[in-house]
């Protein structure tokens, strides 16, 4: 792409190509006969072809006056075919062509993927609006507006930086947290309305194991508060974010400090296997058909709120814990951070094995001592959030992985009993 910035020529050809893009879609579109569009895949060409030309003269006249053209070309084009067809997508659309043709002049790259992803969206016009008029409910719409207004508006406005005088509480890191349960929990609803209770579950289970395998098995509680029916499946999720967040950790670790995790390697993979052959189990057992479920909530903002309010509440205990035990309670301190998030607790003390202030042996055990503490936290939110069936489902994994873990690490001698 540089060299469509450095070459006015290939950016004139760019703009004709985002006209024919969209061109060729309309052309589609426009139909057949005297009602027929009167845009199609020519009109389209010439009009990137036009802001192109105009974008690259550098003259803002010349740009005003080729817009306000394609302003009445589009005024034109909607006299002839409002009875027919009275929406105005044809007629933005040439603007828009046109606009995306004179910004190829100097953002080529930005040029291109809107045009793209405007083709897109105008072939995706049939999908859409059946996603929007027979999919979603009012009450799933609503919830997609309230996460994208937590996401794109509160999230920005929140201050970066502890308010709190023991320095812990970021209000953005903590709301960030909320819109990643909101996500998670929206994720795993989409994939059990899609592909059922029993693959879509599992999957979301697997793909938020990478972002919070605490935030989705609090997502995952939700869901099975909400339909009693799924709470094995969803359980059988949650512990399998638990083994995507092992599988994150390993590739953190071996990234930063990979004697780190030749140490704590074996611990990790026997209670890998553990989780997995758990997950599975439930999965298989008396599991509901893959039918896809009944519309509801993508997510709760109560379980949101009470989370992050775990959360807020066990770092405070963390880091009352690591001043009260000061500077020597390096394990203890592990533990302590361990509660709120295993992978920074791991990071940290990969990084102070990797500066030589610690050794790699006792890195290795505060990495095992970070996620087994991490437990303690999946523990009590999958009981507040999921109720008994799915706590105790939840808990038992937890379990299972803290002791499949330390008994490999005694198995190896990380550990002296």
């Amino acid at each position: 792409m540089t060299a469509l910035v450095d070459r006015p020529e290939l950016r004139l050809f760019l703009a004709l190509g985002i006209g024919l893009l969209v061109g060729v879609e309309r052309e589609r579109s426009k139909g057949e006969g005297p009602s027929r569009g009167a845009a199609g895949l020519r009109t389209f060409a010439l009009l990137g072809l036009v802001g192109g030309g105009a974008g690259l003269s550098g003259q803002p006249l010349l740009v005003a006056v080729s817009g306000l053209f394609v302003a009445a070309a589009a005024v034109a084009s909607y006299m002839r075919t409002r009875v027919s067809d009275p929406g105005l997508t044809t007629e933005v659309a040439m603007f828009a062509t046109f606009l995306l043709g004179v910004i190829t002049a100097t953002r080529p790259q930005g040029a291109v993927a809107a045009g793209v992803v405007m083709a897109v969206l105008l072939a995706a016009r049939t999908p859409l609006q059946r996603l929007v008029k027979e999919v979603l409910s009012d009450r799933e719409l609503r919830d997609g507006l309230a996460f994208a207004i937590a996401a794109l508006v509160v999230l920005p406005l929140l201050p970066d930086r502890a308010v709190d005088p023991l320095g812990v509480l970021n209000p953005f890191a903590l709301w960030r947290l909320a819109v990643v349960m909101m996500g998670l929990s929206a994720a795993g609803y989409m994939a059990q309305r899609l592909a059922g209770s029993r693959r879509g579950l599992i999957l979301a289970g697997l793909a938020g194991g990478f972002v919070s395998s605490t935030a989705t098995i609090a997502a995952m509680g939700r869901r099975a508060r909400e339909t009693p029916a799924v709470a094995r499946q969803a359980a059988s999720a949650g512990v399998a974010s638990m083994l995507t967040s092992i599988l994150y950790l390993c590739l953190l670790l071996a990234a930063l400090r990979p004697q780190v995790l030749l140490l704590v390697g074996v611990p990790l993979a026997v209670s890998a296997a553990c989780l997995l052959t758990y997950a599975m189990a439930g999965v298989r057992r008396d599991a509901p058909p893959d039918a896809p479920a009944p519309a509801g909530r993508a997510f709760d903002p109560r379980a949101v709120a009470l989370f992050v309010g775990l959360v807020a509440g066990f770092t405070l205990i963390s880091q009352g814990l690591e001043h009260w035990l000061g500077d020597s309670g390096v394990l203890a301190g592990a533990a302590a951070t361990g509660l709120a998030d295993a992978h920074a607790a791991a990071l940290s003390m990969a990084n102070m094995a990797a500066a030589g202030a610690l050794s790699d042996r006792t890195a290795a055990l505060g990495v095992l001592i970070a996620l087994v503490a991490n437990m303690l936290v999946k523990a009590p939110t999958a009981w507040i959030l999921g109720g008994r069936d799915y706590g105790l489902r939840v808990s038992l994994g937890a379990v299972l992985l803290a002791a499949s873990a330390f008994g490999a690490a005694v198995f190896t001698g990380l550990v002296h009993p």
